[in-house]
């Protein structure tokens, strides 16, 4: 074989890798919001994560995408093992999508899907129309790549001797397969490129089959990567996807010569046969596993028990995988991340009412420490909205995201008020000063609405309800109007005698700090009505 037949094999197998790359990128950014709902429902039960695993890794067409991004929910408390060992389960059977595509012989259509994806790439005036011709562009390299590597590949119809080492040592054609996946980081790579050795008629079905046990496992390195900077529950989640891989092709091996002949019943062309067997290792790993999830999730854990002394400090749900493994997700755990932090400001408000309630003045300290939290988590929350808004994210991504970081800077002001609010207290004790029985008694009434209005404006925002956040709207008019009854009520007070002016003061300056508050909870909902508008449009344009 010459130097330039190797060349083409090696760009045949890099164009076939590139074309499932920007296949992906591109099905990703056309899915848009809608992928992003999908992945915010991997946390179902393990059957739901099955069909959710399989669907978003058809999108992504990378299992080892969609382990990253499991690795990484699980990783930040987003799912528990047994959810996640259900989206494994599923991603398993949807990276064989490609598979399947490969397998059907349509060069010369994929040759015009590529020119008319190129045209569209070029002459389309909509975003939306050029990610459809990245989509048809990559979709036709996959066969390019195919067919590049035909031809050279047929040199080794003239020396059987060098493939008959594989037909004779099973366990070496396994390790070929795992060591290709280790190097290409793609198990659809992998998959491709034994097809086309295979379809060349160099190795029988039975090695071709064990080159595919060995790509199995070779593709969880990604997983395992990607949970050494994680905690313990990361590594848990990674060890049990190589051990579903280990397991399912330990099961294989001991009944190749069984598995084999089932596969030959499924296609007579070899290609298909490679395929299909591809496929259903990854159905029947998931029959075997799927009634057991919880039993295997206790098992991964006893090898690996829970560290128990993990605390969650600064952000939680910002793991930098997601954004290369899925900008979708990455946006979903800034909104994720957006959202944990409202509940911290929300804790603060509770907190600066019972500080007034009760006059307990180390609780100032502990709305200190969730201030300087929230700072922080700001901070961080913003850099990484940032990073991922760099990555070149669908229009419908980009509102949200953008939507995201105005509401992060609400959520921090919303921390401000409450400093606010517990100065205000420190002024009153510093000064010997207190409120009547009748200010105390609005305060409570301002301070109920106020909490009850940011509660429902984070659940909105959790649920995606616009009904939810209409009645923050709604509220919000309410504080808007108590504020101005109670503002006229406290002066007229004032000019009755009732209060002492200097407390007088503060009573007012607490209304508006807890009438703004009011408002960040209105801006903070703005989030689920941009996201309502989007789906409206989506569903518009789709009929």
């Amino acid at each position: 074989m010459s130097v330039t037949e190797v060349l083409q094999i090696l760009a045949g197998v890099g164009i076939l890798v590139y074309g499932i790359i920007i296949m992906g990128e591109a099905l990703q950014a056309i899915a848009g919001d809608r992928l992003r709902k999908l992945i915010s429902s991997l946390t179902g039960t393990p059957i739901k994560g099955l069909l959710v695993g399989t669907v978003v890794t058809g999108i992504l067409q990378s299992s080892s995408a969609t382990t990253v991004m499991v690795v990484s929910f699980v990783d930040v408390g987003f799912m528990n093992l047994t959810q996640a060992i259900g989206v494994i389960l599923g991603a398993n059977i949807g990276t064989t999508v490609t598979g399947q595509l490969i397998a059907f012989k349509v060069t010369n259509v994929a040759y015009l899907c590529a020119m008319c994806g190129a045209a569209l790439c070029i002459l389309g005036q909509k975003k939306r129309h050029k990610q459809i011709g990245v989509g048809l562009v990559g979709f036709g390299l996959l066969f390019i790549g195919m067919d590049m590597m035909a031809e050279p590949l047929a040199y080794l119809k003239t020396r059987p001797d060098i493939m008959t080492i594989f037909g004779d040592h099973l366990f070496l054609a396994f390790l070929s397969g795992l060591v290709v996946t280790l190097i290409v980081q793609s198990s659809s790579a992998t998959v491709g490129l034994t097809m086309a050795v295979a379809a060349q008629g160099v190795i029988p079905l039975q090695t071709a089959i064990a080159i595919i046990l060995g790509d199995n496992i070779g593709t969880t390195i990604t997983a395992v990567l990607a949970s050494l900077g994680g905690n313990r529950a990361a590594k848990q989640a990674a060890t049990a996807h190589v051990l579903i891989k280990v397991i399912g092709t330990l099961v294989i091996f001991s009944l190749l010569p069984l598995y084999t002949s089932l596969i030959e019943l499924t296609s007579h062309d070899i290609s298909r046969q490679v395929a299909n067997a591809h496929s259903i290792f990854s159905f029947v790993v998931a029959l075997l596993f799927l009634p057991f999830v919880k039993q295997y999730a206790s098992l991964i854990k006893k090898i690996l028990p829970d560290d128990k002394s993990m605390e969650v400090l600064g952000v939680q749900f910002l793991n930098r995988a997601l954004i290369g493994a899925s900008p979708a997700a990455a946006v979903d755990a800034v909104r994720m991340e957006m959202i944990r932090m409202a509940s911290i400001s929300l804790k603060m408000i509770e907190t600066c009412k019972t500080l007034f309630e009760t006059n307990n003045d180390k609780l100032i300290a502990e709305i200190d420490r969730m201030e300087a939290n929230v700072n922080e988590l700001t901070h961080d929350t913003v850099r990484y909205a940032t990073d991922v808004g760099q990555t070149g994210l669908p229009s419908d991504l980009s509102i949200i995201l953008s939507s995201c970081i105005s509401g992060v800077g609400d959520i921090e002001r919303v921390g401000d008020h409450a400093t606010n609010l517990s100065e205000m207290f420190q002024f009153l004790q510093d000064h010997k000063l207190s409120f009547s029985e009748k200010a105390q008694e609005e305060l409570r009434e301002m301070f109920d609405l106020v909490i009850s209005t940011l509660t429902r404006s984070i659940q909105a925002l959790e649920d995606e309800d616009p009904q939810l956040a209409q009645q923050v709207l709604d509220l919000e008019d309410r504080i808007d109007y108590m504020e101005k009854t109670l503002r006229a009520q406290h002066i007229a007070r004032l000019n009755a005698g009732g209060c002492i002016p200097s407390a007088g003061v503060i009573f007012i300056d607490i209304l508006s700090n807890l009438e703004r508050v009011g408002d960040h909870a209105h801006n903070l909902v703005m989030l689920v009505f941009d996201i309502e508008r989007i789906h409206n449009r989506t569903s518009i344009g789709k009929g």
